[in-house]
């Protein structure tokens, strides 16, 4: 039995945990209109959503991604900005740019900044592997740091702020890899996969048909930022926060690490953030489904998606077919659980 520790939230805070988790069934419920399937993908984008953290979606085209971060926007009332990443994308097309505008009264020539897409609450990236590095930084700080500094001047952006990005796993001509740096400011790494013929066919149908889908809106920006203070006081006993380090930790390649697969496979595990937005994602799920605390469950179903973008194999593990999803895997059985009935 997973262990879960003893907290007992306020009257007040009872009252939020319901309505947000009756918000999750009616996002999923609304959505579901018009995204077929992925409902696995919806749920861990609304934890990452509900936490704060930003998103890299994988797949191949046509699976709804963009779709998905669309229509996320318009249930939550946030400012959308898409940004379609090439080659020739400079970090002022994303940023903004300084520009000379003259009064007309006066003659008078000054510099006005002119804001980039970036300022808006949900930015979606699409196919950022798509541009070289440098540009690829320009959203660096922001998602560290929520603002931007340009032209000697730094620029706040307004919360809430994510970036759901999104990137084709399959081609390679035209791509630059991401960066470590820039991969780990992202919360979740999640692979979006084909769906079942069935519901394939339902797709197919939908979207040949005549059928306009308006979706209503479940919670607005205020209300979001309230969940999201929520989730940061959901409690986390000492034993779980410690499983997950633990989890981080096991997937290095150092000296004193007993897992010989590790050191076989891996050539650089997962940093301190791995451990950080698996509890943060942990809590972010329990308050979604209706409870105020964290246990070994959450730890365990949110690990592969916290740590699959951290956990970087070498060519050992390639040439055996291994990829960082089984490493974890094989990582979660390793590590024990905290016993039962600690407190």
């Amino acid at each position: 039995m997973a262990f879960q520790p003893v907290a007992e939230p306020s009257a007040a805070n009872e009252e939020i945990v319901r309505k947000v988790g009756k918000a999750r069934e009616r996002i999923l419920e609304e959505i579901g209109r018009i995204v077929v399937g992925q409902s696995e993908v919806i749920e861990f984008i609304l934890t990452a959503v509900f936490s704060g953290g930003h998103c890299l979606l994988t797949g191949v085209p046509g699976l709804a991604k963009t779709l998905i971060v669309r229509s996320l926007s318009e249930m939550l009332e946030l400012d959308f900005s898409r940004i379609q990443f090439t080659p020739d994308l400079m970090p002022s097309d994303i940023i903004g740019t300084e520009i000379l505008e003259e009064e007309r009264a006066t003659g008078k020539r000054e510099f006005h900044f002119l804001k980039g897409p970036v300022f808006a609450n949900l930015i979606l990236a699409d196919e950022i592997n798509r541009t070289p590095p440098k540009t690829q930084s320009a959203l660096l700080q922001a998602m560290q740091e929520y603002h931007v500094t340009t032209c000697g001047q730094t620029f706040s952006l307004d919360p809430p702020f994510f970036v759901l990005a999104t990137q084709n796993p399959i081609e390679s001509q035209g791509t630059y890899q991401l960066p470590e740096a820039q991969l780990d400011r992202f919360m979740f790494n999640l692979k979006i996969d084909y769906l079942p013929e069935e519901e394939e066919v339902k797709v197919v149908q939908n979207t040949t048909s005549t059928q306009n889908v308006q979706l209503n809106t479940i919670l607005s920006k205020e209300d979001l930022l309230k969940c999201q203070e929520l989730v940061r006081s959901v409690p986390v006993s000492d034993a779980v926060a410690r499983y997950a380090v633990q989890l981080a930790a096991a997937t290095r390649p150092t000296a004193d690490n007993k897992l010989d697969f590790v050191k076989r496979w891996v050539t650089w595990g997962a940093g301190l953030r791995g451990g950080q937005q698996t509890i943060l994602g942990a809590k972010a799920w329990a308050l979604l489904h209706g409870r105020y605390h964290v246990s070994t469950d959450e730890v365990r179903r949110l690990a592969i998606p916290a740590m699959r973008h951290r956990v970087i194999t070498n060519y050992f593990a390639e040439s055996e077919g291994i990829d960082s999803d089984t490493v974890i895997r094989r990582v979660i059985e390793a590590i024990p659980e905290p016993r039962s009935g600690i407190r």
